[in-house]
């Protein structure tokens, strides 16, 4: 709601302004942290940024703003629950944390209505402050640029941060559960496990295990679970990465009548995985994947920005993008077993089948 009123500017004069300047914002957030962006000319930005710091010291969060935000939220989230696919990705992540968990944690129509503007106003107190933020800019910077920053930004005040880190123990007993719902013709597949943020010594590695197993077209899953037996449009993997733990989850929606031998495919990959070294061929097409998606991801001044803040951001150094980049060229497979042998055991995966036909669980 920062970008909803302030205590001298309504929404609309605050949409208006940035407009007639051809700038944008967002508020881009995760489970960790929000942000704060604003893309503009270089020569419009002595004009934008005292509205940028009124925004950030004086949001007023208007009431009857909120009502309009809660009841809209209320609506996606009605939306949302009658999807298979959220379904099962919001029991998957609640089953791996627990729910009273941060990463746990889903939002909920109670959760909703007892948001009151009070929480709202306390929240911003304590956490959008100078001491708990930094600013990262990029593009074609002017010689005053620094200095404009300072005169408008400097100015925000600057307090202690108490952020409790303190999660609920994670109770680490997988299961495999099967959750009714109105989904016709389709069911959602979620397979997931706890693993680790990107200080572990071992995320690079699992990262281009998980690109091989399920990241990319030419991965395992996708080879055979669409390609070679079409059982599914489309079937991935991927690693969520927060700043305190991660996991890497596996999803696809299947026919009712390919979801036992698409659950089988699944672990039969892991188990390939396990017992027999990638090839060569495969590995170098694996390399030359990821090695264009780091190229494409650098395309920019703003791109290159926002690597740097989510490096600065999880605590690693600017060093961290070029261990990647070894860890992509010179991974052996070898390796690549070794990590599947330790981390992709069946027994350690959540199993989430969210549909309306019944399966042995």
């Amino acid at each position: 709601m920062l970008k909803e009123g302030t205590r001298r500017h309504t929404s609309a004069e605050i949409a208006e302004f940035f407009d007639f300047y051809g700038a944008s914002i967002g508020m881009p957030y995760n489970l960790d942290n929000s942000s704060f962006t604003l893309y503009s000319l270089s020569k419009h930005l002595e004009i934008l940024l005292p509205m940028v710091a009124e925004i950030l010291t004086n949001a007023a969060f208007p009431a009857h703003e909120l009502t309009s935000l809660i009841e809209r939220y209320k609506q996606r989230l009605q939306v949302d629950l009658n999807r298979a696919d959220v379904v099962a990705y919001r029991q998957l992540t609640e089953f791996i944390y627990g729910a009273t968990h941060p990463y746990g944690y889903n939002s909920s129509k109670a959760g909703f209505e007892g948001l009151t503007r009070a929480d709202l106003q306390q929240h911003f107190k304590q956490h959008f402050h100078a001491g708990n933020c930094m600013i990262v800019i990029s593009g074609k910077l002017a010689s005053n640029t620094a200095n404009l920053l300072e005169r408008y930004l400097g100015k925000i005040p600057k307090q202690a941060t108490s952020i409790s880190n303190d999660f609920p123990a994670i109770i680490d007993s997988p299961q495999h559960v099967y959750i009714p719902h109105n989904e016709k013709s389709q069911s959602a597949i979620r397979i997931g496990r706890r693993l680790f943020n990107r200080k572990h010594p071992d995320f690079l590695g699992m990262y281009v295990l998980s690109t091989l197993f399920g990241g990319y077209f030419g991965s395992r899953l996708m080879m055979n679970i669409r390609e070679q037996n079409g059982y599914t449009y489309g079937v991935y993997s991927s690693l969520d990465t927060m700043r305190h733990s991660g996991f890497l989850y596996i999803a696809t929606e299947v026919g009712n009548e390919f979801i036992e031998l698409t659950l089988k495919e699944i672990y039969k990959e892991m188990k390939v995985l396990r017992e027999t070294e990638a090839s060569a061929e495969e590995l170098q097409m694996l390399r030359n994947y990821l090695m264009g998606t780091l190229l494409n991801g650098l395309d920019g001044a703003f791109n290159a920005s926002e690597l740097v803040r989510a490096l600065v951001l999880d605590g690693l150094p600017l060093s961290y993008f070029q261990d990647l980049v070894n860890t992509i060229l010179h991974i052996t497979p070898k390796q690549l077993q070794q990590l599947a042998q330790q981390y992709l055991q069946e027994e350690d995966f959540w199993q989430v089948v969210v549909g309306n036909q019944p399966i042995a669980t």
